[in-house]
Order: structure tokens, then C-alpha cells, then sequence
């Protein structure tokens, strides 16, 4: 059967779409992939003109399996965790339109991007305590940080698995849609961040995940606010909305 082929990039009216394409193989993650998908996350990170990366899958069944089972011993680096820190990190928002299921390294994939789109039925399991790994620090912290130390200790400590409406419920996923329903919430999601200034888009996801993992001071969010008072771009935006 074949194996499918690296994870592809592709852009379109101002966003940008990476797709993992291993369908048959629950879109695993083989030890070349995530060397591509941080490629692609810097060609998004290099072009001023995209305004939201979504991350999604191919086919109906898996979002992402995580890392390929057979190579977790033998070829998993830092490069799976770089790629995942560099997603968090990347300046403008980022959706993760889970077309499946999410398992293992596959969880935190989808939890390192801003928001979750899932299809009803979608579900979340986490196996690494079942053959003995302690996960690895980045995806603990995203765990814990975002959806608190309760919700973390059931997803790693017993390896039980999520159904979708328990996935909505804990704040796993910020929208739960039937399948048909998928482009839509995607275009809308495109469609409000068009409308807003991308700088302050930029600056207020900065700091809101600075104030989370404990980076913040009230000086800093008072030094951005001001600053942006002061724009070009807020001028010409208040302008326009007095005009009307």
C-alpha cells in the first residue's frame, strides 16, 4: 500500500494550507516530515501577505496518528519538538482543522495551533504512558498551560480516549462542526481575522501566550497598548469608522 508523501503547502487568499498527506497511514509522522513542515512553517513565517496558516489532514478518518510507532526508539530527535515550538510561535494565527482523530504526537500537533476546528465524532488519545514514555517537555507545558493540570493528568495518566463533545467541553477544541460544515468555519475564521489590523493581531497573540506562560508585565501590555494608540494604522482605521 502506499505510504503517501510528505506534508504539502499551499496558498491561497491569504492563507496558507499545509496538509499531511498519509491518509492510509492514519497521517502519521515519519522522521523526514518534520523537517518539511518546519520548512513550510518558515516560507509562511518569510510572506508579509498570509494572514492564517491552517493545518489539516488528508481524507475522513485521522487528523494525525503522531509519530510513526516503529521509529520512536530509533530516529526521534528534537526536530518533532522544534517544529511543534516553531507552529506556537509563528506571529500570526493558526488553525488546526482536524478532519479525524488525533493521537499521540498528533494531540499536540493540533494543540499547538490557536484555535481547533473538529469534526463531530473526532476523538483524542494518548498512548505514551501505555509503553512507558514520559512526554517530552513542549507538549507537557501546552498540555498544562492550556488546558490545565486535571485535563492533562486524565489525558497522559490513563490513557483514556476523548470523545468530541468531551473535547469541546475541556477547551481541546474551540469549534465542533459536522463535516460538511468544516470550509465554512474555516472561511469564517478568515473572513474576521481580514477585518482586524494584522500588527495588532500579531502583538495581542504575543501577549497573551507570554501572560500564560508567565513572560507578562503589566509595563510590557502598557508599552504595546500606547504604542498602537500612536499607529498609523489605528488612525486611519478610527478615521474611517467616524467618516461612516
Amino acid at each position: 500500500m502506499n505510504s503517501g508523501s510528505s506534508p504539502t503547502l499551499e496558498v491561497a487568499d491569504q492563507v496558507a494550507t499545509v496538509t499531511l498527506r498519509r491518509p492510509h497511514h492514519h497521517n502519521r509522522i515519519d522522521p523526514d516530515d518534520p523537517a518539511v513542515l518546519l520548512r513550510h512553517i518558515e516560507t509562511v513565517r518569510s510572506d508579509a501577505s498570509i494572514r492564517l496558516l491552517v493545518i489539516t489532514g488528508e481524507g475522513e478518518r485521522t487528523f494525525c496518528s503522531g509519530y510513526t510507532l516503529a521509529r520512536i526508539g530509533t530516529h526521534l530527535d528534537r526536530t518533532l519538538e522544534d517544529m511543534l515550538d516553531a507552529l506556537e510561535s509563528l506571529e500570526i494565527p493558526t488553525l488546526c482543522a482536524m478532519n479525524g482523530s488525533a493521537y499521540g504526537g498528533g494531540t499536540d500537533f493540533a494543540l499547538a495551533c490557536d484555535f481547533r476546528i473538529g469534526v463531530r465524532g473526532c476523538k483524542l488519545f494518548m498512548p505514551a504512558a501505555r509503553f512507558g514514555l514520559h512526554y517530552y517537555p513542549g507538549g507537557l507545558r501546552r498540555f498544562v498551560s492550556r488546558l490545565g493540570s486535571t485535563t492533562a493528568k486524565k489525558i497522559f495518566l490513563t490513557s483514556m480516549t476523548l470523545e468530541s463533545d468531551e473535547l469541546l467541553r475541556i477547551g481541546f477544541l474551540t469549534d465542533l462542526v459536522e463535516r460538511e460544515g468544516m470550509q465554512a468555519r474555516i472561511a469564517a475564521y478568515r473572513e474576521g481575522l481580514l477585518r482586524c489590523e494584522p500588527k495588532a493581531v500579531s502583538s495581542m497573540k504575543r501577549h497573551i501566550d507570554a501572560i500564560v506562560a508567565g513572560g507578562w508585565t503589566e509595563e510590557m501590555g502598557r508599552a504595546a497598548y500606547e504604542a498602537s494608540l500612536q499607529s498609523p494604522e489605528t488612525s486611519q482605521r478610527l478615521a474611517e469608522l467616524v467618516a461612516k
